[in-house]
């Protein structure tokens, strides 16, 4: 019967993290605490959860990206150029979450998730005309809708940026899709549904390396992965299916809805 629930959990991990680009950590790590708490699995360690949910999500990471490429949404020069930033700063991030008191960053972090939510409605690709001749890099998209979109960025600011968020993502446990996608969306305009599938790119890679550490270090539940693997891998393609029949604005909102949910979740966290 445990079994038969992570296979259900990496199913909805897996649809959601491929639909928002977020991965599925958020949904797998407390998930597996929770149901470790109550029974209904053997005890599990938060590095453990941690650890086991790194080399599902893998699967994730690969299973939507392969699904975004054949609709070309994923942009491979970007992703590989944000990862160059998000891939340290998570690393660091992840040593400094040993380091710090994390109850009043919870907090003001959550807070600071929800007004992102927020601020996403107000971001509009139509002022990236303005700003094109910052750009080092342009590229244009033409969304389902049949709008092409302009977006761009300097690759320095990139690799900063994406380090900033990398850390942040690593610090806080929540991943670095939660913040890259946001980013991507506002301050260099890439297209929803682009920002979407370069993310879950990322995210293949970055869990790519950072499982290696957890697995060498014994943090990794085998048997509880084997069954989450298979619900995430359809499940991811099950979210980018529905992300590439969804209007652009109906992804923001989407997104909009697990940045709260997440940022409750942070603040509920720094009362606990």
């Amino acid at each position: 019967m445990e079994y038969v629930l992570l296979v259900i959990v990496g199913f909805l991990a897996g649809t959601i993290g491929s639909l928002v680009g977020l991965g599925g950590g958020v949904i797998i790590v407390p998930s597996l605490l929770f149901l470790g708490a109550t029974h209904w699995l053997p005890h599990v360690t938060p590095q453990a959860a941690v650890g086991t949910s790194l080399v599902v999500i893998i699967f994730n990471g690969l299973s939507s990206t392969l699904s975004y490429m054949k609709e070309k949404m994923v942009d491979y020069q970007s992703g590989l150029l944000f990862f160059i930033g998000s891939g340290p700063g998570a690393i660091i991030g992840a040593w400094m979450n040993n380091k710090l008191s994390l109850e009043h960053f919870s907090f003001y972090f959550g807070l600071f998730l929800i007004a992102v939510s927020f601020f996403l409605s107000f971001s509009k690709n139509a002022s990236v005309r303005s700003q094109r001749k910052t750009f080092k890099i342009t590229r244009t998209y033409t969304t389902n809708e049949g709008e092409t979109v302009t977006y761009g960025y300097n690759p320095i600011v990139a690799i900063v940026i994406s380090f900033i968020v990398g850390f942040f993502g690593g610090i806080f446990g929540i991943g670095g899709g939660s913040l890259m996608v946001p980013a991507m969306m506002i301050l260099f305009f890439f297209p929803p549904h682009v920002a979407v599938a370069t993310s879950m790119f990322m995210i293949f890679l970055s869990s790519l390396v950072s499982s290696l550490t957890h697995i060498f270090m014994g943090n990794v539940q085998w048997l509880f992965a084997l069954a989450l693997i298979p619900g995430v891998w359809f499940g991811a393609k099950t979210g980018a299916f529905i992300n590439k029949r969804l209007r652009s604005k109906t992804v923001v909102i989407v997104l909009r809805l697990v940045l709260v949910l997440l940022g409750i979740r942070l603040i509920y966290e720094s009362f606990s």
